[in-house]
């Protein structure tokens, strides 16, 4: 299968967030499963800086976008079984920040356009383009647009994936033509209008073969008013085609075992070296050097949807308890300030840092107890599963991906990965963080085993890969094989090991144990007639044999497998024989009546057998 996965960035070329992790993880993981793939982005100023002398110039084309006929040149690089295209154009791209220009929609849609332009030059016609995020939308509008008039468009399939929905795209619609090259007919019929404004993260919604959003909870969430900004009647209209794929994270990059960033590796087995983390970092960011004291650590975006106000609401109730506080992070000022005036308040106990230090967020990741994510939504998130991987448990609000991947401690049974809370409000979040701390000053044992629990979970982009496969080969009309070395690990961590192992109970091994079939395999031993009484369905007969004057071989049906008390119809004479003790002269004649019987009895059995040998 061959994919084209279109972004703005990614790992480790150039990062603003989360979508460049997902973009530098994904890729490589589609290709480990036996997919071509190839990934495009502009080529950034700091892409050029960093990686100019391992890029290769492929060629260079021009690209029309409304009135503008623009260079684009195209760069390549092999990384990971990946190829790497870079889009060149230094009037749109070379500039010192990846986002927040004015000229952000003209800078995407060149962007968009020239992606779909220059599928003439990549190394193979995609069967598939995965696009993410508005930064991107356009591609699939582009596809449809050219699609009326070129046939080979219409054999690609779309995907886009939400990252966050709050960011759409919007536009004047009166500049469809003069921006984006496209025609006024895309706002009147409504497939690219919304409120008013040109939607071009609608557009792609509507245009798109599939959509996913980053997590399963995420997806459903995208349906609700709360959680859509706006766009809840399109997702519920395209739910047909809506899915939640759950982001991973690279376990080698974020491996306590051999990670280079942090002091001192240490792993489920020794633990020991997580208490020296902890101590540099104290010493880093001036916290007393307290090793029993648990410190609570964030590192985030300072911004209202992260969770901040009920921080704010419940600080100085937080900071009564036995714990350490340690903020990383910028965002809005309002957040910054308050931080800043909180660390003045606790000189020892709480440190901010307000900007963002990859060496500083892998001590805090390695080195606190407790990672705070009080978020009010949160597609997916990975701070929680990489704290989890250096043994630092999560406490989170149950939204998003922090829902799905972090199950509530239930220490009474030795179950979950970390701490959640359901509502929104302060005082939840209070209590459960008090719960935390305390379970980690009290029951020191407990908490060890929530940590080794949390350090177990696989957050590896495998998973995720072979359900990206899946959504492919549905909008494909593909059967994706599996690869033998992967089919085991699908089945176990999907359940499917069961099915696969329901020939085991090809069970007729426990029915092949059942007395029927032992009988079978001794008819000559005439326990086999008395249980056949049953299989064969002829009660009656079986009481007519045995009158009321012979109770054994009733009793012994039940006793199948004890075949001597079947052969005890002799003895059953002895009951007539005790009650004609009185009358001596009558005891001959019974007891020839009951050897006649006998006789015709054993008769009957041989008979039954003979019928059931030769239905055989």
């Amino acid at each position: 299968m061959k994919i084209l996965y279109v972004t703005s960035e990614a790992v480790p070329f150039c990062k603003t967030g989360g979508l460049a992790d997902v973009a530098g993880s994904l890729p490589p993981a589609l290709a480990e499963q036996g997919a071509e793939v190839a990934v495009v982005l502009p080529l950034y100023q700091r892409v050029r800086e960093r990686f100019g002398n391992e890029l290769k110039f492929e060629c260079y084309d021009y690209v029309d976008l409304a009135w503008r006929h623009n260079y684009c040149g195209l760069f390549s690089l092999e990384k990971d079984g990946v190829t790497w295209y870079f889009l060149d154009n230094e009037q749109y791209f070379n500039r010192g920040s990846l986002y927040g220009q004015a000229d952000d929609g003209e800078r995407f849609a060149f962007f968009s356009r020239a992606v779909v332009r220059m599928l003439d030059h990549f190394k193979f016609w995609p069967e598939v383009v995965h696009c993410n995020d508005w930064q991107s939308a356009l591609v699939p509008i582009y596809l449809k647009d050219d699609g009326v008039r070129e046939d080979r468009y219409r054999s690609i399939k779309t995907v886009v994936t939400i990252h966050n929905i709050e960011y759409q795209g919007r536009y004047n619609p009166y500049v469809l033509g003069e921006l984006f090259g496209l025609d006024a007919g895309w706002a009147k019929d409504g497939t690219m209008l919304l409120d008013g404004d040109a939607n071009l993260l609608k557009g792609a919604i509507l245009c798109a073969d599939a959509v996913n959003a980053v997590s399963p909870t995420y997806a459903n969430e995208l349906k609700m008013p709360y959680f859509a900004h706006r766009m809840e009647g399109i997702m519920r209209q395209c739910s047909n085609k809506l899915s939640g794929v759950l982001n991973g994270i690279d376990m080698k990059l974020y491996d306590p075992r051999t990670d280079g960033r942090i002091l001192k590796n240490f792993s489920l087995e020794d633990m020991e070296g997580k208490d020296a983390c902890k101590a540099e970092l104290q010493r880093m960011v001036g916290l007393r050097e307290e090793p029993h004291t648990p410190i609570v650590a964030m590192v985030s975006r300072l911004v209202s949807h992260k969770g901040l106000d009920l921080i704010c609401e419940v600080l100085h109730d937080m900071m009564e308890l036995p714990m350490q506080l340690v903020v990383l992070g910028t965002g809005d000022q309002r957040y910054e300030d308050f931080f800043g005036w909180a660390a003045q308040q606790y000189p020892g106990r709480m440190s901010v840092r307000m900007d963002y230090n990859e060496d500083l967020s892998m001590a805090i990741y390695a080195g606190a107890d407790l990672f705070l994510m009080p978020s009010k939504s949160e597609p997916c998130g990975l701070s929680q599963m990489i704290a989890m991987r250096y043994g630092t448990v999560p406490i989170v609000r149950e939204t998003g991906g922090l829902k799905d991947t972090v199950q509530p401690c239930e220490s009474w049974r030795d179950a979950g990965n970390g701490f959640s809370f359901a509502n929104y409000s302060s005082g939840d979040m209070l209590h459960v963080i008090r719960e935390a701390v305390y379970l980690y000053k009290d029951y020191p044992d407990v908490f060890g085993r929530l940590r080794q629990r949390a350090m177990s979970c696989d957050f590896s982009w495998a998973r995720s890969a072979r359900e990206y496969l899946r959504i492919y080969a549905t909008i494909t009309g593909q059967t994706w094989p599996i690869h033998s070395d992967t089919r085991r690990a699908l089945e176990v961590s999907e359940g499917e090991a069961a099915p696969a192992e329901e020939p085991a109970p090809v069970v007729e091994a426990a029915p092949a144990e059942e007395p029927a079939p032992a009988v079978e395999a001794a008819p000559a031993e005439e326990p086999a007639p008395a249980v056949e009484a049953a299989p064969a369905e002829e009660p009656a007969p079986a009481v007519e044999a045995a009158p009321a004057e012979e109770p054994a071989p009733a009793v012994e049906a039940a006793p199948a497998e004890e075949p001597a008390p079947v052969e005890e119809p002799a003895p059953a004479p002895e009951k007539p024989a005790k009650k004609t003790r009185k009358a001596a002269s009558k005891t001959a004649s019974k007891a020839d009546k009951a050897e006649k019987k006998t006789e015709k009895k054993s008769t009957s059995k041989k008979g039954t057998a003979g019928k059931k040998k030769s239905a055989e």
